[in-house]
């Protein structure tokens, strides 16, 4: 067994390193989840965790490791009578993001449940966990119906099994701890809101913090064993503060002006639901009996609000979570020293230093923006243009106001990613069939299997009232749902397309699109042209967010060469079908549809457009063309690409909404 990375010596992090002390101290704060870029220490810190959790008395041999205290009445190991138990350490159990369902809840063996009326019942990851920690690294790629059942074991303390009939119930409380990259896709709000802490985590920009970061990770894989003895004293020291602050968290006393100060914070920073003010309370609790105090100060307070709070309030699903830190103290010097508890100086003594020291406070998340900012979006020249940034290059627009969309769906049925905008097989949703298993099976299609095996019972020698049942009369069911589409969005960021206006309109019909690809769990890429070539502005990705900032930076000007764009995009899907070949395409072309620079670009576009009409990808051209005189271009370029063309005078909600629509209409006419 490797021996794990001291959670002692992690550099720096305070903030994550406290989260996870506090969860720790008082595991009904309800969690930590932690984002950040790669390469951060996320999982390195929340693995070190394990080593410093007290350990847990169980009960011999019960596999749900139900405490010898209170065992659980209705464990299906038991029942339990209670007694003395044996200690073992706490466990942290790792949820893999491409973990099955019966990984997860458990496995339920339906052949002999049916034959035998035996409840033969492999336990899962819910179930070891129990009393523990379980860890989702990447948690924001978890598939939604593994989400589902997180959440439904998070709200009720227990996991149920439901196979046709057959249940199986057993406890299961853990501290969810889960870590996640935010330009891979944001997680889910039902879920969000289960973790009880949120950290944000980047790496140092300090040239010496960052040397001696290389210098514990090199030293600790050449030596793992002896770099771990040199840290011993430190994982001692606060594995037993971590005891003492359980055993003072009884006694530590919160008092009516914290309480004030922490129901005001809440409704100051409108987040929904009553959990925001709970966990602030836990949390504050915690940090008390971290500080070695019995009474609650504002400090705790804050932080709490600072830990607790970020990623409950409303915002824009674009905007990145954080708080306003001046209108935090605002709310907490209005609403302190009711009782003494709750006051607290402006500045105060920051608390003990070490690992987590209640002392550590986050920079703030909204941050303000410089002169940078200012220069990417200049005043508009006369005329309503903006003022050129360089030669044949004009400065960034922003975009109009994002509009409601209605659903887009690529025609046909797929056998995607679970999602929530087209039509797919999956593993949820409703009955439509049955089949043989291929592999385990997961979903039984009772009546089919029925059918099967009835036949054949005289044979079998059935004599009492059992159904005898083989593994070849077993039915796999067949269900249909939804699945996340990618939708390729190619932008023609031309001088023809410059005009502001015209450009902040395209962009916000493109950011309304990416809303709703957002809500629906797609995968968006984008794709711009301009000047002389095409460039692949983001490949496809869970992160619409970095879709809309890049959109939000797309400086325009230049020739437009839309045969290179839509080659690119070509070569996008291309790509992406060998990643994964079972998630559709939808590719919307925003564009004038004029093809300049090079010899015959009309031509060329053509030809390019005819690889996707051939291929059968479902297709959208917004037309960008304004002025008295049409061309028609774009509707030409929709015609070769085998979809549909709409005008960008018609990009309002009802329009967009029926634009795939139109594209089935077209390629059934077709």
């Amino acid at each position: 067994m490797s021996t794990p990375f001291p959670f002692t010596a992690v550099v720096g992090q305070d903030d994550l390193r406290l989260a996870l002390l506090l969860n720790a101290v008082s595991p009904a704060v309800g969690g930590v989840l932690v984002r950040g870029e790669k390469g951060t220490a996320k999982s390195t810190a929340v693995r070190a965790l394990s080593a410093l959790m007290p350990e847990v008395d169980v009960v011999p041999g019960c596999r749900f490791s139900c405490d010898p205290h209170s065992p659980d009445p209705g464990c299906p190991d038991g029942p339990h009578e209670p007694g003395a138990g044996v200690a073992r350490p706490a466990r942290m159990v790792e949820l893999p993001v491409g973990a099955s369902e019966d990984r997860l809840v458990g496995a339920l063996d339906i052949e002999r449940a049916l034959a035998e009326g035996v409840k033969a019942f492999e336990p899962g990851l819910l179930a070891d966990a129990h009393r523990g920690i379980l860890y989702v690294d990447e948690v924001n790629l978890l598939h939604d119906h593994l989400v589902d059942l997180l959440l439904d074991a998070a709200a009720m303390g227990a996991s149920y099994v439901e196979r046709e009939g057959v249940s199986v119930r057993h406890a299961s409380r853990f501290l969810l701890v889960g870590t996640m990259n935010p330009e891979e896709g944001e997680l889910r709000p039902q879920l969000l809101d289960r973790f009880g802490l949120t950290v944000e985590v980047s790496a140092s920009r300090e040239p010496d913090q960052r040397v001696e970061v290389v210098r514990r990770r090199l030293a600790h894989d050449d030596d793992p064993a002896g770099f771990a003895a040199r840290w011993a004293d430190e994982e001692a020291a606060v594995r037993a503060r971590i005891a003492a602050a359980r055993e003072l968290l009884p006694s530590v006393r919160l008092g009516d002006g914290a309480l004030r100060q922490i129901a005001a914070t809440c409704a100051a920073f409108e987040v929904d639901g009553m959990r925001a003010d709970i966990v602030m309370a836990r949390t504050a609790t915690a940090l008390a009996a971290w500080a070695g105090r019995t009474d609650v100060l504002a400090e705790d307070v804050r932080q709490a609000a600072l830990l607790a709070l970020p990623h409950r309030r409303r915002r824009n699903p674009f905007d990145a979570p954080g708080l306003d830190e001046d209108k935090l103290d605002e709310t907490l010097e209005e609403f302190g020293g009711q009782d003494g508890d709750g006051g607290g100086d402006d500045d105060p003594d920051p608390g003990p230093d070490g690992p987590g020291g209640p002392g550590g406070q986050p920079e703030p998340d909204d941050a303000p923006q410089g002169d940078g900012d200012a220069a990417a979006r200049p005043e508009a020249g006369e005329g309503g243009e903006p003022r050129p940034s360089g030669a044949g290059e004009q400065s960034p627009v922003r975009a109009a106001e994002p509009f409601r969309t209605k659903v887009l769906s690529v025609p046909g049925l797929g056998e995607g990613a679970a999602g929530r905008r087209s039509r797919a097989r999956t593993e949820h949703g409703r009955t439509t069939g049955a089949r043989r298993p291929r592999g385990a099976l997961t979903k039984l299609h009772l009546a089919a299997t029925v059918q099967a095996a009835a036949p054949h019972q005289r044979a079998r020698g059935r004599s009492g009232r059992g159904l005898v049942v083989r593994r070849d009369d077993l039915r796999q069911a067949t269900r249909e749902g939804r699945e996340g589409n990618l939708v390729l969005f190619v932008v023609d960021a031309s001088g023809s397309m410059a005009a502001r206006q015209r450009m902040g309109a395209v962009k916000g019909a493109v950011l309304s699109l990416l809303l709703d690809a957002y809500q629906r769990r797609d995968k968006v890429g984008l794709v711009t042209f301009r000047g002389a070539a095409a460039e692949v502005a983001l490949p496809p990705t869970s992160s619409v967010d970095a879709a809309a900032a890049r959109l939000e930076s797309l400086p325009t000007g230049g020739r437009t060469p839309l045969a290179a764009g839509l080659l690119r995009a070509h070569e996008v899907l291309r790509v992406e079908r060998l990643r994964d070949p079972a998630r559709r395409a939808l590719v919307v072309v925003v564009t004038d549809g004029r093809a300049t620079g090079g010899p015959e670009p009309v031509a060329l576009a053509g030809r390019a457009a005819r690889l996707f009409a051939a291929e059968g990808v479902a297709s959208v051209v917004v037309d960008c063309e304004s002025g008295p005189v049409r061309l028609g271009l774009a509707g030409r370029l929709a015609d070769e690409l085998g979809g549909t063309a709409v005008t960008l005078d018609e990009l309002r909600a009802d329009a967009i909404a029926g634009l795939v629509r139109d594209v089935q209409g077209t390629r059934r006419a077709a």
